[in-house]
């Protein structure tokens, strides 16, 4: 994430601030059975802890391994209900939209999809006390264009204490994640790094 950006939105979460070698796993768009118990199954093999911001649809969907998520100790965030895009939502439909999700997840954490709202939306969000959690390291595993190879660097070379990494547990991101999260998790448990939730 550019610098550039981070500076010109200093109220919201673009990383942690940490001097230990900690690291903060995020998931987005799920959950969904065909991939999310696979992520909790394979964060357990590292002792890891990560945030997942899911969409509320998913969850109605899908309770069953929503309950997996809480119960399996990750921290749940709130990802709209339908995972609209806040530059081409009315700021009312949208906000109703964030709080039909709240009712399932309860949470003060809060991420944008596509990482875009506009400025009352923010506003309405920040006073009503959700923690706007963006990132500073993003996998790309969405984008089928690229290789698993370079997903997983653009996470190795990236990451450093306190950043906050996006990964997503959705059918479009499967091949990249699913090469990608076991060598993360692995190549920096060997570098002494812990991984937690927010």
């Amino acid at each position: 994430m550019p610098s550039w950006l981070q500076y010109l939105s200093p109220n919201l979460v673009w990383r942690i601030p940490e001097k230990d070698k900690t690291l903060y796993l995020t998931f987005d768009d799920g959950p969904i059975p065909e991939l999310t118990p696979w992520v909790i199954h394979t964060l357990a093999k590292y002792a890891a802890k990560a945030t997942f911001f899911c969409v509320g649809d998913n969850i109605q969907k899908h309770p069953e391994v929503y309950q997996q998520v809480v119960e399996a100790g990750h921290s749940i965030g709130n990802h709209t209900y339908h995972h609209l895009n806040g530059w081409n939502t009315d700021a009312n439909a949208y906000l109703d939209n964030v709080a039909k999700c709240q009712s399932l997840t309860q949470t003060n954490l809060f991420r944008p999809p596509y990482g875009r709202l506009m400025p009352k939306q923010r506003a309405s969000l920040s006073a009503k006390h959700y923690k706007i959690i963006m990132w500073d390291v993003l996998s790309a595993d969405f984008d089928t264009s690229i290789s698993p190879e370079k997903c997983l660097q653009n996470v190795v070379r990236n990451a450093r204490p306190g950043s906050i990494i996006v990964f997503h547990d959705s059918l479009k991101a499967r091949q990249n994640m699913q090469y990608a999260l076991p060598r993360v998790l692995e190549y920096f448990t060997d570098q002494g790094y812990v991984f937690k939730h927010m």
